[in-house]
């Protein structure tokens, strides 16, 4: 097993990591089936609404993840508040959601890119001769440790003020204004307060975190069968 080898190794682990992570954030937001309820609820999302229904609220929010994934062209959703017929969202917010679905798209862009590096890595290694059973879950392991690394120490400097890294992040995501929402005007900064976004990042870390933690397990039991098979 060359240095070669184990770079590419290590290069086809983290982008597994890469995958995982983009995986663990569409799982949290799309998959949870009453994710969004449950948070609406203990936020009291309603009270500062104009009256409409958590009934219709759930609409619309379907209606903006379907927009997230492509599936609707504009984010022009109608629906009934303070006894009327009016759109949930206004100009500015949509906007802004454009940005938001640039984001989501890319990062599926990528998780697909890192996938076919994956395979890539993995048809060289074995065009390579690469000795692929010890190779792999041995990379798995250290590239899994590196990224989880990395994002438990970026987890921890955000939790000492979450805020301050909000702002960091979208100013990094964003070249306007426009994520700078009013709760008074603005509806989008109503539904989705700052607990929810906390309680949303806590999710998707536990969610990657199981999902790492399930393929170091398999990694190391594929090391320590190989082991046993050469003594």
């Amino acid at each position: 097993m060359n240095i070669l080898h184990r770079f590419a190794g290590i290069l086809a682990a983290l982008c597994l990591m890469v995958i995982l992570f983009i995986t663990s954030v569409e799982a949290v937001v799309y998959w949870t089936p009453g994710y969004f309820e449950k948070e609406y609820t203990k936020y009291h999302v309603l009270d500062s609404l104009p009256p409409m229904t958590m009934e219709d609220l759930l609409h619309v929010t379907d209606e903006m993840m379907d927009y997230l994934k492509g599936k609707r062209e504009d984010l022009h959703v109608e629906t009934t508040m303070g006894g009327e017929t009016r759109e949930f969202f206004n100009e500015r917010e949509i906007s802004h959601m454009e940005d938001v679905q640039v984001l989501f798209v890319k990062a599926i862009a990528l998780r697909r890119a890192c996938l076919l590096l994956v395979l890539v890595l993995l048809l060289l290694l074995w065009r390579g001769k690469a000795p692929l059973k010890r190779l792999l879950p041995q990379s798995i392991c250290i590239g899994t440790g590196m990224f989880f690394g990395l994002v438990a120490l970026l987890a921890l400097i955000i939790s000492t003020n979450f805020t301050k890294y909000f702002i960091i992040f979208h100013h990094i995501f964003f070249d306007n204004d426009l994520w700078i929402l009013d709760p008074s005007t603005d509806m989008l900064i109503n539904i989705v307060p700052e607990g929810f976004f906390m309680d949303t990042a806590g999710r998707i870390a536990l969610t990657f975190c199981i999902l790492c933690l399930l393929l170091i397990g398999a990694s190391l039991f594929l090391l320590i069968k190989n082991r046993r098979k050469g003594r």
